[in-house]
């Protein structure tokens, strides 16, 4: 909204001077007030899950973690920065849960991880309005398992997530409702197109950021390192530069964008997609807090509509949701959370079977690509810089 009005304000050229000073600002607060907020938060929610050193978990889950979340998280979109809000608000429910964990006198670390899982779950349901994906996605990614005495926890803070987004904003679907549906025979093509570009599209940018957190090669690295502040700058011209070659359309979350495809009356340009990818890379890797689910489900969604004129049979609409699940699920390498997420923004469970077979053919061709998932393979970059800090 803010960086909306700005560019209506003063202009297309706008933010190739608010991108810049704003990525350097968020960075500089991040390190000088808030480390531990960068990135999207979900790896330091499942870092926190793996460890039992108080210390350790504090350094990636707090009550000022969580206020400085919030607070970056909306600079960078007043920046312009393509991010979205779930991400952060994983790692806000986490922290806000184990903070409350706090409070028993008597250290559980069992009831702290259970806590822990539970306000990432709530999180991920407050922010999509989706409950039953909140559940499966801290079955799936967060703790890659489900220990019954966490189950109780875990659902009770979903619903009061739940209770709480209700009370708040009311009864929506993140993107309308669509009651496409994609009949069996030629049109399940659709599923195989879907599937292959999402996944390879996927996971080629989970390699990226994967690679990238080991470090940049070259001159990137070093300026990294030696000048982060100047690198963030940099970022935000690039980011600028990237929105101004789209038309102001990968600026922000996307998620104007990809409801206006879910409804088929967007008018974005045929690189959209492409774009999109590679302004989410650039904010990312600038270090600013921010999340990747919005920015993901805009650029599948954008591949969707690219891809419909290769199959005729199938409704444009029905491609673009699959193109959407087939990203997700070659980015994140959760096909079940990625299908049911979809599934509850748009209201729609008779693209349920397509949806989900979209999703595991998606995983398969993203692990090939990647062979690790981004969010473990980032948490695990957590865990090594801890254990490299001087106690």
């Amino acid at each position: 909204m803010v960086f909306q009005a700005i560019l209506a304000r003063w202009g297309a050229y706008a933010p190739f001077l608010l991108s810049p000073l704003g990525l350097l600002l968020s960075v500089w607060l991040t390190r000088r007030f808030f480390p531990g907020a960068q990135g999207s938060g979900i790896p330091q929610v499942i870092a926190a899950l793996r460890i039992n050193d108080p210390r350790a978990i504090s350094a990636m889950l707090s009550a000022r973690i969580a206020v400085g979340k919030v607070l970056l998280t909306l600079l960078g979109l007043a920046a312009g920065a393509s991010i979205g809000r779930e991400g952060p608000c994983v790692q806000v429910g986490a922290s806000i849960m184990d903070t409350l964990s706090q409070l028993d006198r008597r250290p559980r670390p069992h009831l702290r991880r259970a806590l822990v899982l539970a306000g990432g779950a709530a999180g991920v349901a407050a922010a999509f309005n989706t409950p039953l994906a909140g559940i499966v996605f801290a079955i799936e990614e967060l703790s890659r398992s489900f220990e019954a005495r966490a189950s109780g926890t875990t659902l009770t803070a979903v619903i009061l997530g739940g209770i709480t987004t209700l009370a708040l904003v009311g009864n929506y679907t993140y993107f309308g409702v669509t009651s496409v549906a994609l009949a069996f025979g030629p049109a399940w093509l659709a599923v195989l197109v879907c599937s292959l570009a999402g996944g390879l599209a996927g996971g080629v940018f989970s390699a990226i950021l994967v690679r990238a957190s080991r470090g940049l090669p070259g001159l990137a690295g070093r300026l990294v390192i030696d000048h982060p502040f100047a690198f963030a700058a940099l970022c935000g011209f690039l980011l600028a530069g990237i929105g101004w070659l789209s038309d102001g359309t990968t600026f922000g979350t996307g998620y104007t964008q990809a409801r206006h495809l879910v409804e088929g009356s967007a008018h974005v340009p045929w690189a959209f997609p492409f774009l999109k990818l590679a302004a989410t890379v650039v904010s990312y890797l600038s270090g600013i807090p921010g999340g990747i689910f919005a920015p993901s489900l805009a650029v599948g969604a954008g591949i969707g509509k690219l891809l419909a004129p290769l199959v005729p049979g199938a409704p444009a609409a029905a491609m673009v949701l699959l193109g959407m699940v087939g990203y997700f699920a070659g980015v994140v390498q959760a096909p079940i959370t990625a299908a049911v997420i979809v599934m509850e923004m748009t209201d729609n469970q008779t693209m349920t079977v397509p949806l989900l077979a979209t999703a595991m053919l998606a995983f398969a061709v993203s692990r090939s690509v990647c062979r690790r998932p981004l969010y473990g393979a980032l948490a695990e970059r957590f865990l090594t810089a801890l254990a490299r800090r001087p106690t």
